[in-house]
Formats: C-alpha cells, structure tokens, sequence
C-alpha cells in the first residue's frame, strides 16, 4: 500500500532558489514592477502618520486659543453678558473684505482685513518681519500687511496703506497668521490693523459684511466639553458658532484625510499597475517553466509541490520588492511636506514611521501573491507527458476553475483597501467598477487586436510588415499586458491635464467677449447713481446694475429651525435656516435662467401673497415645490411668500444670479447694497479705474476677474503638480512593467530573430520588424488610454463640475507621440542583444 509522502519545506525552498539562479534578473524586473506602487503608498502612510501627530501637537496654534466664538452679525443684549464671562484672557476679531490702497505705488486689492484687539494669538505667533511687529501694529495706527501683497506692491516696512478713511503706517510685513496656508494667502491675502481704528475707516456701517469672532485663553486646566455642552444652546439661539482646540484638531484632521486618502489612492493605481504587470510577466515565466515543470512531475515531484516552488519564488519577489519599495517610499515622504507646503497650516515633521513601513511591506506581499495565483494556479494541469508534447499551445493554462476565485478575492481586495482609504462602501464599489470598465476595455482593445491581426493579414503585404504585425499575436506576445499598463498611465494623466484644462478655460471664459470682467459691490443706494456715471465717464460700459437684499429664511410650509432640530426625518438641509440669503426683485428673467416648473411671475400684486421663484438645486437640498409656503426674515420683517416657480440657473456665466429672486414691488424699501458689473479692457485701464472708485468710495470693494484668473491658474498648477508628482508612480511603473514585459518574452523573441537571421535576415529587417510591434503596440494604447480619459473627464465636467467639456487637443497629441515614440525605444533598446550577437552563438545558448 502506497503511503503519502509529506512535504519537504526545506527541500522546496532549495529548488525554489536553483530554479531562481538562471532567471534572477528576470525576476529583478518583476521585483522593480511593484516597487513604485509600494514606494508611493509607503510615503503617503508615512506622511499620514506624521500629519496626525503634528495635528495633535500643533492644533492650538491653528486656532490659536482655548475658544473661539463667531457669528455675521454683532452680539446681541441677550448674549453679551455670557462673552464677557468667558475665558480668562479675551481678545476680539472683527473680519470682512475690502479694498485697499497703496498711495506709492497707486495700487489697489481685494483682500481680508481683520481687526484685531487683545492679545491674541494665545497659542503660536503672528509671524512678522520685524518680528516685533505683530505686537507693535496695536500700539497706534499701523498695520500688518501680507507679504504677497508686499511683493506685488513692491511696499516696504514703514510705506503707508489706505484702508477705507483711514491712512496706515506699515509696521511689519505678516509671513503667517495662525491656521493661514500659502493657498489662503493667494486667495485672500491679510491686512491686521487695530480694532480701534475701525469705526474710522467706515467700513463698518450697516449693511457691510462682518464676520464677528470672539478668542478665549483659560489660565487654569477647564474642562471645555462640560463647558460647550452648557453655552451652546445659547449660542445656537444668538446663531454664534463655536470652536475649540478640539474641533480643530478633528476638523483639521478630516479635511487633510481627504487629501492622504486621494493620494494613497494615486499610490494604490500604481501599485494595482505594477501586479498587473507582475501577473503577466509571471504567466509568460510560468509557460517557459512549463518544460520544467513537466520533468520534475517526471521525477516524483507533486503538482501541489511545484506550485509551492514557484510560490515561494513570488513570495521572495513580493518582500524583496515591498522593502526596496518601502525604503524608497520613507525617502520620498520628506519630500512630500515640501510639496504641500502651500496646502498646510504648520510645518510637518518627516519621522520614520515603522507603521507605514510594516504596512507596505505586508500589502506589497499580499497583493504580488494575490496577483500571481492567476498564472500560478495553471501549474497544476501541467503533467509528466507534457514532456512529450512539441507545442504547450495545447495545455490548458488558462481555462481553470479556480481563477474565478481568485478575481473574486482581487475584487474583495480591491473594494475593502478602497473602502478604508474612502470610508464609504458606495464610493468604493464605483471606484472598483471604474477601475474594472478601465482594464476591461483596455483588455479587451488588447484581444480585439490579436484577432483582427490575425485576420487582416494578407500575403500581400511586404514580408516586414507581415512579421512585425503577426508578432502581436504569436505565443509570449506582450500586446494585452503593454496595452493595459501604457494605457492605464496614459488616461491617467490625460484626465489630470483635461480637468485642469476644462477649469482654467472656463475661467478664462470671464476675459472674453463682451463678459464682465470686473465687479463692484457693496456700493450703497446713495452711490448708486454717481458710480454709474463715473464708470461711463471712464468710458467703460455699465453691464449690469443690481440691488441686493440681505435675508433668511423664517419657516418652509411652517416647519421652522426648532422643528428641523426635533424632527431629523424633515428633508430640509440643516443649513437653511442658519443661513443668510443674498436676494433681488426684479420683473424680468436674465439669460442665464430658465424657468423648469411653474410660472414666472415678474410684479407683485397689492394685498396678495409674495410669488417668488426659486433654483432648482435649492428647491432639491430643500424639498420644496411650486405652491409651498416660505416665510422669510427681512432685516427683522417677517415677510410670506409663495413658491411660483422653479428656475434652472447657469451659475457658471459671469453676471449676478441668485437662489431666490422677488418680483418687483416687494423689497424695494428694504436697506440694500446694489452690485454695478463692467467691463475693462486690460491691466492699464482696470488700475486707473480702481484708483478713482477707491478714492472716492472706499467702502466699495472691486473684484478683477483678470486677477482672479491669476490666481485661480496659480492654485491649479499647485494643485496639478501635486497630482503629476503622485501619478509619475503610475508612469514609472509603467514603464517599468513595460521593460519587463519586452524582457520576459525576450527570450522567445530571440528564437524568432535567430531563424529569421539564419534565413538571411539583416540587423535592419530585424529592427524593422521590432519597431513596427512595438510602434503599433504604443500608438494603439496611448489612444485608447486617451479614449478613456475623454470619456471620464467628459462625465466628471458634466456631473460633477456641472460645466461644458471642451479642451485643446494639441498637448495630448504631443503626449500621443511621447508614449508611441518610448514604447519603440524601450523595445528596440531591450532588442539590441538579438541584432548584435550572431545566429551560431544564440543557438548555442538556447
């Protein structure tokens, strides 16, 4: 009776390692084809780990005290005393934007100016140059000016800036406020003065804009929970907002985990490139093994054995290539700070963290193995009589039972790694779709073209043409592999570069025609008139004028704030009632709306109740239809309405439009601001007409839409830069799968080149022949790549940024011939061992 052999572990590793010797820079190349995904993951987790930590150390000098209380509307009786109780240090902030001017150079700017009284920052300084400056601007009538505005005014420590009325000297030149970020700064760049001085400049009269913060230091440990939990109901009443170290800390934390999540999903597509690669180059070894494997089933071995062999080969090749990678990875993350910098509110430390380390190396085995039991799995149908057989076209390597589990635990892997990097089980699913439809269409492109090959290829052709093209379906060919790696890192990066295009072109939308380009507001309704007129005397055309009325919203169908808070089953957003509401009346629909449901009505009738229209995504967030019932708050006027109708709005055109509009004869006597858009027709012309309206009308505040352009470009090649950074994994390993790929079947490539030399063939035919597989091979993957990224970036303009796709086509048919010209070279340069050695020496060594 036959007794069952136990397995032999040692003697497993040692056949695993003799059968590696031959082949070890072979497998080098599937070592190098994860590296780069681990490497990208690796640093993400690590950079993680220590934006966690510095969120924990640093969290008081983002908020810079204990509490911050903040409202849009100056404090009320009822709720003054409870300020004036808290904290044991208090200093107040009074936030709004404004124009301001810079009488040396004649310079004008949109920027935020804060007025400040007390001592804060509490937590962290006010980082200035001198550095005494952030204590000295309180002391009399000076002021901390950003210092990008020190650059673009060319303004000096001890110039003078004009804000409203009032005249500042320049103390200090502010290099950061606390929670402030270089992309804030771009934006919205800081002008601090004293609080006391405000009143002066009259900035602050009814109907301007303020936001109203309140900053508390406690000298003695309090517990700020029981704290909140006790004033917060008083504070929702007075609609203040409250914020402590906390809050930050977990805001803060939420906000940037955002971030490293896209991110760690950047490094994830680099890694998924890389097994594929590594899935496909093993299944081209494993079908040069098969001759091997068929002897050692010859002698004795077990097909459970030889799988073991070459998994432990795989295993090798996944900690080998995990811990190169995780080496690079804790390398790279010191330079991820440096390249968010302009994103982050503090300074990141660059630790070594053996958590992100240990979890790259345990991931980047996982998911090689997870990847590999597809080709490894067919060891199993490979038999002794094998042995016997001239061709393995015969042997059953694909069609196994066994790989349909094995996609259902890449896709499980696939969707749970997603899910902790989203936290959203909805997200993930369509993201592991997306990337599944990517890959297939890819892949299949890949078999589309093999068979087509074979079919279209006539005795016609030339001899050259016929060789090259059949080489993209002979045995061992790289097409499906090729195609799917190059086309991957080709949509990739064409969906980056389409979004950022599609974005900053509709920006630029505002510097052409006979769109406004410059706005006014805040101009009030005894201005109204004599702006106008200036704005002519300029010779600049009046677009549009505008009233604008301040309101919230009271109840919807008698539902009110108190109801939303009891009920949670009211399908009206928690922001509805807390919100302030910019509205108009008018008698007329502007082209830029539509109206979907009901009826415009543009006059109101005496005695009836009010008929407005509303948008439709407010309508939506709200759930509220023609017909229905809103009371709104008119600067403490209660005022009812009825919904008439529904209207579509393009908010991406550049002219006033609003969520909620009135018919005429309704707010008319309401304390109102009005808006005045023109035109400018370049940089000359905009600064002088800056220069007299803020003279003369300090408290009006210009937007320069050319400016805003500037910056809009600035933040999206910031943010493009940070994305390109990450997707170079994508690119890298790319290429590197393709190196790997043309290596592998090298070797069956050489047979192929021998008998075409031994036949007569020269270096040059040869070399022809190569470039035409592998030019077919790029060409065709970077225009599918291509495909794909037009046909995402076309969905993510129309659904998610809701705006027209339209895109210059010009780079991405440079970065057509980049990827089609690379392919050739990597194949060519990969080939050059054929075309230099001669048939009797290859023959001998194969």
């Amino acid at each position: 009776m036959e007794t069952k052999r136990s397995i032999n572990i040692p003697w497993l590793f040692e056949m695993a390692w003799r059968d590696s010797r031959k082949n070890r820079s072979r497998l080098l190349l599937f070592i190098s084809a994860i590296i780069f995904g681990i490497a990208a993951l690796v640093a993400i987790y690590s950079f993680r780990f220590n934006l966690e930590k510095d969120i924990n150390t640093q969290a008081a000098t983002l908020i810079g005290a204990d509490l911050a209380v903040t409202g849009s509307k100056p404090a009320d009786a009822s709720i003054k005393p409870l300020l004036d109780s808290l904290g044991d240090k208090r200093s107040e902030e009074r936030s709004f934007v404004s124009m301001i001017y810079f009488p040396k150079s004649k310079g004008t700017r949109l920027v935020q100016v804060r007025a400040l009284a007390g001592g804060f920052p509490y937590y962290g300084t006010l980082e200035t140059t001198p550095v005494q400056a952030g204590f000295d601007f309180k002391k009399g009538k000076m002021a901390l000016v950003d210092k990008t505005l020190m650059l673009q005014f060319n303004a000096s420590v001890n110039d003078s800036i004009k804000v409203g009325n009032v005249t500042f000297l320049i103390a200090g030149t502010l290099n950061k406020a606390p929670g402030q970020t270089g992309v804030s700064t771009s934006i919205a760049p800081i002008v601090y003065i004293p609080l006391q001085y405000l009143e002066q400049t009259g900035l602050s009269k009814k109907g301007s804009r303020i936001n109203y913060s309140f900053y508390y230091k406690y000298d003695k440990p309090t517990d700020m929970n029981k704290l909140i939990k006790a004033i917060d109901p008083k504070l929702d009443k007075a609609e203040m907002s409250y914020e402590t170290i906390e809050t930050r800390k977990e805001n803060t934390g939420r906000s940037f985990g955002d971030l490293t999540r896209f991110l760690s999903l950047v490094g994830f597509i680099a890694l998924l490139l890389g097994c594929v690669g590594v899935a496909s180059a093993i299944h081209i070894y494993i079908r040069e093994k098969i001759a091997s494997i068929a002897i050692m089933r010859c002698l004795g071995v077990k097909a459970s054995e030889a799988f073991i062999i070459y998994l432990i080969q795989i295993v090798g090749i996944g900690f080998i290539g995990s811990v190169a990678g995780a080496l690079l990875g804790t390398f790279i993350q010191h330079i991820l700070p440096m390249i968010l910098k302009d994103f982050l509110p503090f300074t990141i430390s660059t630790d070594m963290s053996w958590i992100a380390i240990g979890q790259g190396i345990l991931l980047g085995v996982v998911i090689s193995v997870l990847f590999a039991l597809l080709p490894l799995i067919s060891i199993r149908n490979i038999s002794p009589l094998n042995t016997l057989r001239i061709s393995y076209e015969d042997i059953n390597l694909v069609r196994d039972p066994l790989r349909w589990l094995v996609y259902i635990l890449i896709l499980l892997f696939v969707v749970s790694f997603t899910f902790f990097q989203l936290d959203s089980w909805l997200a993930s699913v369509f993201f592991t779709i997306g990337i599944l439809i990517a890959f297939m269409i890819l892949a299949f492109t890949a078999w589309l073209l093999m068979k087509v090959m074979r079919t279209i290829i006539q005795n016609t052709w030339s001899y050259l043409t016929r060789q090259g093209f059949a080489n993209l379906y002979r045995p061992n060919n790289q097409t499906i592999i090729l195609i799917v790696s190059i086309g991957l890192s080709t949509a990739f990066i064409c969906t980056l570069f389409f979004i950022q295009s599609i974005l900053i072109n509709q920006v630029n939308l505002s510097s052409s025609g006979n769109q406004a380009n410059m706005i006014l507001f805040d101009i009030q309704s005894s201005q109204e008139k004599s702006i106008a007129a200036l704005t002519k005397q300029q010779g600049l055309p009046v677009l549009q004028q505008v009233p604008i009325v301040t309101i919230r919203l009271e109840s919807i169908n008698g539902k009110t704030a108190a109801d939303l808070r009891k009920d949670s089953t009211l399908k009206i957003s928690k922001h509805a009632f807390s919100n302030e509401y910019r509205v108009t009346y008018r008698d007329t629909l502007t082209p830029s709306e539509k109206i979907i449901k009901g009826e415009w009505i543009g006059n109101a009738d005496a005695g009836k109740e009010i008929p407005v229209s509303i948008e439709d995504n407010f309508a939506k967030r709200n759930n509220i239809k023609v017909g229905d019932h809103l009371v709104f708050d008119v600067q403490g006027l209660n005022m009812a309405t009825k919904v008439a109708s529904v209207r579509q709005v393009n908010w991406n055109k550049i002219q006033t439009n609003f969520q909620i509009l009135f018919p005429k004869g309704t707010l008319e006597d309401a304390p109102q601001f009005h808006v005045l858009l023109t035109r400018v027709s370049g940089a000359k012309v905009s600064a002088k007409y800056q220069q007299i309206i803020v003279k003369q009308y300090p408290n009006v505040s210009i937007i320069d839409l050319g400016q805003v352009l500037v910056t809009v470009d600035d933040l999206l090649d910031k943010i493009g830069y940070i994305i390109r950074f990450m997707s170079a994994f994508s690119i890298i390993t790319g290429i590197v799968v393709l190196i790997a790929s043309v290596r592998i079947s090298k070797y069956q490539r050489i047979r192929e080149s021998v008998l075409l030399r031994t036949l007569g063939a020269s270096r040059k035919q040869i070399f022809v022949i190569t470039a035409l597989e592998y030019l077919f091979l790029g060409a065709l993957s970077a225009l599918t790549g291509i495909i794909i990224a037009l046909a995402g970036s076309s969905l993510l303009a129309k659904y998610s940024f809701e705006i027209p796709f339209a895109i210059n086509l010009w780079p991405v048919a440079i970065l057509f011939l980049i990827i089609s010209i690379l392919t050739v070279v990597i194949g060519l340069l990969n080939s050059r061992g054929v075309l230099n050695r001669p048939p009797l020496e290859v023959l001998r060594t194969t």
